[in-house]
């Protein structure tokens, strides 16, 4: 019997609605039975400290603040770590 999105578990059918039936199953196949958070940040600091420090000019602490949802006084520490390095 062919199985549809419409015949999954809720919480499978809005997965695959979102990334399709197959990688769905994948997913369940992996992960089946365990429970999983999704961390709120989807990049590594290491990639947004790296994309902070090439895009800063020098007067838009505030644009990167908010660009990568950082307060301005942490875009500071970490443009001044990167003078120290």
């Amino acid at each position: 019997m062919k199985c549809e999105i419409r015949d999954l578990n809720a919480l499978y059918r809005d997965i695959a609605e979102l990334i399709g039936k197959e990688n769905a199953e994948i997913l369940f196949r992996e992960y089946r039975g365990q429970q999983i958070t999704f961390p709120v940040k989807f990049y590594s600091k290491e990639y947004i400290y790296n994309c902070i420090k090439k895009e800063f000019d020098g007067s838009n602490i505030r644009v990167l603040a908010r660009k990568y949802n950082y307060s301005e006084r942490s875009v500071r520490r970490i443009l001044k770590n990167n003078d120290e390095e």
